[in-house]
């Protein structure tokens, strides 16, 4: 465990298992000089970090025995301050919306939403003794069309959500609130529990279009998972300005960051929602799936047609 220094900044990151965010985020963290609490469902893996002199501790979000006793082990840690909390955790979710198992989606939602929102509930004493900041990762998928990704989409939405009213709530407190509007980064949560269409899906006529969608994030303009975490250290560490001014100095409220974010925040400003849903439906080649569609009913048609004059 690191040594505590005074006036040492404490960060807790979510989520830190080797090849993610959360491992790059608690290297760059601790290359800043703060004092790193890096967890994961499996401390065991998290060996490395603990070889650097940072502190582990095992953490599953969807837990709330587990959220309490890793609140307990903090406070000892830091003597009851939290600077920084990473809601950085995250389970990703491709599959149709008309072919998704609703236990699979809450599932999802426990870990996206529930366990964010467990997180901060729990850690909010320690987050307001120091007047901290809470960074809550979401994804570019909130705002955008992310075809075969509705349920994942609709996470990240309530994230979006939940954060902005976050914000205003504990703003009293002198405690901040950063969403991290992540694009394409290079991850290992993308390589995890693919799903498969079912045999008799509607989408199965562009099966090779699904498929390409299960691994779109770690092949479209990605980003290293160092060069997002320093980017995002950059902005959490920033100073703090009037809130009107945040989009352009200072600690961001808002941190669009990674492979297609630039490209989807200026056309959200410049086009609005038109454009990113002509892009999603050309990428994702919908046109495709359009005329297959339709090039079955006429056929269907046709076939009916024939047997109706065969009847008569």
């Amino acid at each position: 465990m690191q040594d505590l220094q005074p006036r040492q900044k404490t960060v807790l990151i979510t989520g830190c298992t080797p090849g993610g965010i959360g491992h790059a985020l608690c290297i760059e963290f601790q290359r800043r000089g703060l004092r790193v609490v890096a967890t994961a469902r499996n401390v065991a893996v998290l060996g490395d970090l603990s070889a650097q002199g940072m502190h582990t501790l095992p953490l599953d979000v969807t837990s709330s025995k587990s959220i309490a006793s890793c609140h307990e082990a903090v406070g000892k840690v830091t003597g009851g301050r939290l600077d920084i909390l990473v809601n950085n955790a995250g389970r990703t979710h491709t599959h149709p919306a008309l072919d998704l198992d609703m236990d699979d989606v809450r599932q999802t939602f426990e870990t996206n939403v529930f366990g964010v929102m467990a997180m901060v509930a729990a850690f909010g004493d320690q987050l307001i003794a120091a007047r901290g900041l809470v960074i809550n990762v979401a994804s570019l998928a909130a705002v955008a069309p992310y075809v075969f990704g509705s349920a994942y989409c609709a996470s990240k939405g309530a994230v979006v959500s939940y954060s902005r009213t976050l914000r205003q709530e504990l703003a009293p407190f002198g405690v901040g609130v950063m969403v991290c509007m992540a694009g394409t980064v290079k991850s290992n949560i993308a390589g995890r529990g693919h799903r498969s269409l079912p045999a008799g899906s509607v989408y199965q006529p562009v099966r090779d279009v699904f498929e390409k969608r299960l691994v779109f994030s770690q092949n479209q303009a990605t980003v290293s998972t160092e060069a997002f975490a320093a980017a995002l250290v950059d902005g959490a560490l920033a100073p703090e300005v009037w809130w009107f001014l945040r989009a352009w100095l200072g600690r961001p409220d808002w941190f669009w960051y990674g492979g297609m974010a630039s490209l989807l925040w200026w056309g959200l400003l410049l086009c609005g929602e038109w454009i990113v849903d002509y892009v999603c439906w050309v990428m994702f080649e919908l046109e495709r799936l359009r005329k297959i569609v339709e090039q079955a009913a006429a056929v269907q048609g046709t076939n009916a047609g024939a047997r109706k004059v065969k009847a008569q």
